[in-house]
């Protein structure tokens, strides 16, 4: 049978890989931390330093992890379609809401689209780097151009908040970096390694993150001063905050080469297998657009303010915690499907619905020990559109089974009437996905702590 014909004949697939729901749901938890502790920083010199540790890396593994699961195609009927839905869509409602809390808090009604609120540029980023993948790849180099065009925004003045263009641009090259580490075939090698190989990269991981948590707490004093936070959020020009030479670009190159390696070593610390959280990592967009709500009334309330015990910053993370694994729940995801997995099928014409084709041309590799569910076994409810950071499909119903840790030996597949090449619903585009991510425009957000 050739392609074609499998293409028109197959029954589409779902594939969900336990260490990437893994990642996703640890990177999005890594993002709600950040941001809960953001008003410790200025007084508490463990917050500042446990604050710069997760900033080095918890956004480079939302992006990584969208550029690994994106398409290398110009859009279709079927790509056109999840953009509205996956990304226009939930942007326009949550902007929109934010606007409303803005006013309600400042007397100022302002409903400005182009400059996002608070974590919502990473959606606006996400189209950009989906609808310009394939472009970029066609050149020789991909990776090269990333880095050259990331360097090159934070000498230019054009590039702002506008639609994210900042942090869009500088966060490029990690975007290019997944899609590489894809046809570098990484999941495959990674799976297929023995325990004690795996275990023997974990131990130098641990001793890297060990090494850079060393290095931040002794000079945390040195790191204030020289404003490294402010590389570390990718959304302002480099004279903007005081580095106006001409080799305030090798800071920013030093920054993503240090970033991709802790992606790396965070990838290799991740479970291999299911565990406790993989279901919560098809949850990842809704922890992502409503963790905010939550901190919001914590943040602008004041009770953070100068707080500089252990015992405070302690208490925050166990509740930032808390947040990502009650809005990783079933329930939630019930109660707000209908806005950020939005279907909407009278807003499309009859017609182009109907030009879109089915899911069935699996697009990602998928490691020996996937289990491979039907599409048509999902439950009632789940929508048509690859997420933008949570994965197609519920994670409920379709969790892959990968390597068990313990012998490092692959489980053989199931029986299938078709080898699944690769299956482009095997995970979300990200990431949090924000991972994210620092604020943009946040409602209420003082200078002092941008």
């Amino acid at each position: 049978m050739t392609i074609a014909e499998r293409i028109t004949t197959t029954t589409p697939r779902k594939a969900r890989v336990a260490g990437w729901d893994n990642a996703r749901w640890l990177a999005i938890t890594l993002v709600v931390i950040g941001h809960a502790i953001t008003k410790l920083i200025a007084d508490s010199d463990s917050a500042y330093t446990l604050y710069l540790f997760i900033y080095l890396f918890h956004v480079p593994v939302f992006v990584t992890v969208a550029g690994y699961f994106a398409k290398a195609q110009p859009p279709g009927y079927r790509g056109l379609k999840r953009l509205f839905t996956d990304i226009v869509f939930p942007y326009i409602v949550f902007e929109t809401v934010w606007s409303l809390i803005n006013w309600a808090v400042t007397g100022k009604l302002s409903l400005d689209y182009t400059t996002a609120s608070w974590t919502l540029w990473f959606l606006i980023a996400l189209g950009i780097w989906r609808a310009s993948l394939p472009y970029l790849v066609m050149l020789r180099y991909p990776l090269l151009f990333a880095l050259l065009i990331s360097v090159a925004a934070g000498y230019l003045d054009s590039v702002g908040s506008t639609l994210a263009l900042s942090r869009t641009a500088g966060l490029l090259p990690f975007f290019v970096f997944g899609w590489k580490l894809r046809h570098w075939d990484f999941t495959k090698r990674w799976f297929r390694l023995r325990s004690a190989v795996v275990w023997r990269w974990r131990a130098g991981s641990i001793a890297l993150f060990t090494l850079v948590l060393v290095v931040l707490g002794a000079g945390i004093g040195t790191w204030r001063e020289l404003l490294i936070r402010r590389f570390l959020l990718y959304d302002e020009q480099y004279d903007s905050f005081g580095y106006d030479q001409w080799w305030a670009g090798a800071v920013r190159l030093g920054m993503i080469a240090l970033g991709a390696t802790l992606t790396l070593a965070f990838l290799t610390l991740v479970p291999r297998r299911r565990v406790v959280f993989t279901a919560w990592g098809a949850a990842t967009l809704y922890i992502y657009l409503l963790h905010s709500f939550f901190l919001y009334p914590l943040r602008e309330s004041g009770v953070l303010a100068h707080q500089t015990s252990p015992w405070v910053l302690a208490g925050v993370i166990v509740l930032a915690i808390a947040i990502s694994v009650f809005l990783s729940q079933p329930f939630i995801k019930k109660a707000f499907h209908w806005v950020i997995e939005p279907d909407y099928p009278w807003l499309f014409r009859r017609q182009a619905l109907k030009e879109v084709p089915p899911a069935t041309v699996p697009d990602v590799p998928v490691p020996e020990g996937t289990l491979l569910v039907p599409a048509e076994s999902a439950p009632a409810g789940s929508g048509p559109a690859e997420s933008a950071l949570s994965g197609s499909g519920p994670a409920e119903s379709t969790p892959a089974e990968s390597v068990p840790e313990e012998s490092g030996a692959a489980v053989s597949e199931p029986p299938m009437s078709e080898p699944p090449a690769r299956d482009a619903k095997a995970a979300p585009g990200g990431p949090l996905a924000e991972s994210e991510p620092p604020v943009g425009r946040e409602p209420g957000h003082p200078e002092s702590v941008k």
